[in-house]
């Protein structure tokens, strides 16, 4: 894999096996993503995509095929490595937030960095950097607020800052314009770029909005669990 390429997934599929009954959600996907790149994934409800995603992340082990992260092969080794991995090189961006509606939104955004918090100093410089990144998305006002008092866009933000609070690699956006009116759509798609070129993340987008492609380096079409 050359420097350039963050992750690469080889032949891999997903079945599912419910009451003798199989079912194929992915099927035989080969595909990469390469450093502070966007990827659009577009496809119909239904087509797999968020199944690929969750197989990407580390979430949901392939049934077949290999799936390599920085050149490590990301079901090789042992669940707490692989969890390890999702928390401090990637992040995850839902359309429903998933945002812990009894904490406010600096709170939600500092989570996934207190998991590794030892001492004081430690979670003075993570607020910090929280307000920073609540700042660039642009509800740094919102910061004492907590979920129920946003609206769905400024939660979007949020969620997205929480993603970036470890400074990750890759972050895996799954849906996140879906629960959001046309302009806040374009909003957070405007946002995931402008962030893009500032951090030099890579992204990738799972989406059924069209539009997105707009947004993106490079673009790829999924029907039927297959890539088209």
């Amino acid at each position: 894999m050359s420097n350039s390429m963050l992750l690469k997934a080889e032949n891999i599929s997903k079945r599912y096996d419910d009451s003798g009954i199989g079912f194929d959600a992915v099927k035989n996907v080969s595909l990469s993503i390469e450093r502070s790149r966007i990827l659009a994934l577009i496809g119909p409800s239904g087509a797999g995509k968020s199944t690929l995603l969750h197989m990407l992340g580390g979430l949901d082990r392939p049934s077949k095929g290999k799936v390599f992260f920085d050149n490590m092969d990301l079901y090789s080794g042992s669940d707490k490595q692989r969890s390890f991995i999702r928390n401090t090189k990637m992040g995850f961006v839902f359309q429903f937030y998933h945002l812990l509606y009894e904490f406010t939104a600096i709170e939600n955004v500092m989570m996934p960095a207190m998991l590794f918090c030892k001492n004081s100093t430690l979670k003075k410089q993570i607020k910090e950097k929280a307000e920073g990144l609540l700042e660039s998305v642009g509800v740094i006002k919102r910061a004492a607020h907590r979920p129920s008092q946003l609206s769905g866009g400024e939660a979007q933000r949020v969620s997205i800052a929480r993603a970036l609070i470890n400074s990750p690699d890759l972050v895996l956006c799954d849906e996140p314009t879906g629960n959001l009116d046309s302009e806040n759509a374009n909003n957070i798609l405007k946002l995931i770029r402008a962030l893009n070129k500032k951090f030099k993340q890579a992204f990738m987008i799972v989406t059924h909005n069209e539009r997105v492609s707009d947004f993106a380096d490079s673009v790829m079409l999924m029907e039927d669990g297959r890539l088209k």
